[in-house]
């Protein structure tokens, strides 16, 4: 296996032992049969969230584990070399937690954080819609009062963990405008919430994915979560976070890519020697190397700041688009090392590949991280150029 990354303590290099171990013993052979068939696994959640890996951004007071999210990522980077549907199932979880922890009321968090940190309790996070993905303030789905309660009606799509979620953060609109949208936190149970199939993948088949109907779901005032309005503002400050999840899942996608392939390059022999002795492939995996250990450095970069209440967002972007653009091409460089056995379902590298690509689309397309970072350049550049002598 190649090199990954410096620990900066004892105790982080403890806690990733620890998720290499549960990876090799829980993820690794489940995730052969669970992709073929199509299978959610729920039970690795509640075992994850057990093993104290659910909560571990958030604070200890509810549950979490109050570690840096630069130490976080590395562990969705673990899971994702292992299981990618399982890293970015824990990383969607996280996300759907966010709302509730960072605009809840200290009684709202007190109810409900700890059993969903301790993954009691499986969350999905409901803001795309069939007729708006990347502009999310064209969101159609209402939230009415109707005394003590909220009503909402309509339908979202690309759910994770639709119809297998045991609560759902969704954005509903109470009025007009981008500053009309919501935030409010649904129990699985509710009356009217219902799941459609799940969608047929070409990839992260084990990760299940629904639309899921609102039909006038009724649900109790207090389940509001911020201010009403303040829905978008939530969702965005989520969605900084989350993208870093996705890259550091997307890293791990790319590092389990690339373990496979110079395993099989020290092994597979071609005109009397390794195929990784051959100079056209050596460098094949030279760049495959550089460029994931490129785009990990970049993810965690992102996570510093964020770590120092610094602004993220640009670098968020940056990460995701640096990350997943990376795995896309490592899975593929993946394949073709294996040649011919790498098209086919007897070795892994054919699923990473598939799985990479979703990975591109979701957390906004790279196409929209791309307009958020060069607008955030905009913003930043007063467009004058400063010339030396000048």
């Amino acid at each position: 296996m190649t090199a990954r990354r410096v620990l900066p303590t004892e105790e982080t290099a403890d806690l990733l032992r620890l998720v290499r171990q549960i990876a090799a013993d829980e993820l690794a052979d489940r995730s052969i049969a669970a992709e073929a068939d199509g299978t959610f696994p729920r039970d690795i959640f509640t075992k994850l969230g057990q093993a104290g890996l659910l909560g571990l951004p958030y604070p200890e007071e509810y549950g979490g584990g109050g570690v840096p999210y630069e130490v976080y990522l590395q562990v969705l980077e673990e899971l994702g070399a292992v299981w990618a549907s399982v890293g970015v199932g824990v990383s969607v979880h996280a996300l759907s937690c966010f709302g509730l922890a960072t605009r809840g009321t200290e009684e709202q968090k007190q109810r409900w954080l700890p059993d969903m940190l301790g993954g009691e309790l499986l969350g999905a996070y409901c803001l795309s819609e069939p007729h708006a993905g990347s502009d999310p303030s064209a969101m159609r789905t209402t939230a009415r009062r109707d005394g003590d309660e909220w009503v909402i009606k309509g339908t979202k799509a690309w759910t994770t963990h639709g119809g297998f979620a045991d609560f759902y953060k969704v954005m509903a609109r109470t009025g007009e405008g981008s500053r009309g949208i919501s935030c409010f936190l649904v129990p699985a149970d509710a009356p009217g919430l219902s799941a459609n199939p799940p969608e047929k993948k070409m990839g992260l088949t084990g990760s299940t994915t629904s639309a899921m109907n609102f039909d006038d779901v009724r649900i109790s005032g207090d389940r509001l979560l911020g201010a009403e309005g303040e829905g978008l503002r939530i969702a965005f400050a989520a969605l900084d976070s989350g993208r870093l999840g996705i890259a550091a899942v997307a890293t791990g996608l790319a590092q389990g890519a690339l373990d496979q392939a110079v395993a099989y390059a020290q092994e597979r022999e071609t005109f009397g020697k390794r195929i990784i002795d051959h100079q056209g492939l050596a460098f094949i995996l030279a760049d495959m190397e550089a460029n994931t250990q490129a785009a990990r450095a970049i993810t965690l970069h992102a996570a510093r700041l964020r770590d120092q209440g610094l602004p993220f967002g640009r670098e968020a972007s940056i990460a995701k688009l640096v990350a997943t653009d990376n795995a896309m091409k490592v899975t593929t460089d993946a394949v073709q090392v294996f040649g011919g056995y790498g098209y086919t379902r007897d070795f892994p590298v054919e699923r990473y590949m598939r799985e990479a690509k979703v990975m591109q689309i979701f957390e906004g397309t790279n196409q929209i991280q791309r307009m958020v970072i060069g607008r955030s350049l905009d913003q930043d550049h007063d467009g004058r150029i400063e010339h030396p002598g000048a």
